[in-house]
C-alpha cells in the first residue's frame, strides 16, 4: 500500500501525509528531506549545489543522521534542495532508496515526483496545492515560529522562484500525475484538508 502525496512547497502536503500515515498505520517518508540533506552537504563542502559532481557525491554519501539535521529548512536550504533536485544523477542516486522504503512495508510518501516517477503505479495519488500567496504566508508564519525574521514579500518571491525551478527542470518536473486527485488547501486548515483526504482514501481504497 503506497500513497503518493505531491505538491509545491508549503501547500500542506507534509502535515497531511504524516497524518494519513499515522491514521492508516503506515510508515511515512518526507522525500524532500533527502534533497535538503544533499543540498546541505554540498553547502557544507563549500561547493555550488548546481555542481553535478559535488551534488551526486553528496547524495551517495547521505547518512541517516543527515536527514535529522536542524538546518534543513529556510531559504538557503530551500534553494539548495531545489538545485540538487534538478540534477539527474542526484535523482537517480536517491530513487531506489525511496522505492525500497515504500516496498518494505507500504508507506505514505510526500514529495514532488512520487506519483509521476517514484511510484507511478501507486493506487492513490494526491496532488496538494494552494495559492502562492497562501503558501508564502504559511511559510512566513513557520519561520516566525522558529524565531527567524523574514519579510513576507521576500518569502513570496523566493517561493515563486522555487516553484519555477521545480516545475521547469528537465528531469521529474513538479506536476500532478495524470491520475492524481487534486486537493486545493488554500481555504482549508490542516484538519479540513485531512478530512477531505481521508474521504478520498476511503472512496478509492476502501480504507
Amino acid at each position: 500500500m503506497v500513497i503518493a502525496v505531491d505538491g509545491p512547497a508549503a501547500a500542506g502536503k507534509g502535515t497531511l501525509a504524516r497524518r494519513l500515515a499515522a491514521d492508516l498505520g503506515l510508515p511515512y517518508l518526507d522525500t524532500g528531506l533527502l534533497y535538503r540533506a544533499t543540498g546541505r552537504r554540498v553547502l557544507d563542502a563549500g561547493a555550488d549545489p548546481r555542481d553535478v559532481v559535488a551534488a551526486e557525491a553528496a547524495a551517495r554519501a547521505l547518512a541517516p543522521s543527515d536527514v535529522t539535521r536542524p538546518d534543513l529548512r529556510g531559504p538557503e536550504a530551500d534553494m539548495a534542495a531545489s538545485a540538487v533536485a534538478a540534477i539527474p544523477a542526484v535523482r537517480a542516486a536517491l530513487l531506489e532508496w525511496q522505492r525500497e522504503f515504500g516496498r518494505a512495508h507500504g508507506a505514505v510518501l510526500d514529495g514532488r515526483d512520487i506519483g509521476t516517477v517514484v511510484f507511478p503505479k501507486a493506487p492513490l495519488k494526491l496532488f496538494v496545492t494552494a495559492s502562492a500567496e497562501q503558501r508564502a504566508h504559511r511559510r512566513w508564519l513557520e519561520l516566525r515560529g522558529r524565531g527567524v525574521t523574514a519579510d513576507l514579500q521576500a518569502v513570496l518571491s523566493e517561493l515563486r522562484a522555487r516553484d519555477a525551478q521545480d516545475a521547469g527542470r528537465a528531469v521529474a518536473p513538479l506536476k500532478p500525475a495524470a491520475d492524481a486527485l487534486t486537493l486545493d488547501t488554500t481555504e482549508l486548515d490542516a484538519e479540513a484538508a485531512f478530512q477531505v483526504a481521508r474521504r478520498l482514501v476511503a472512496e478509492r481504497l476502501g480504507l
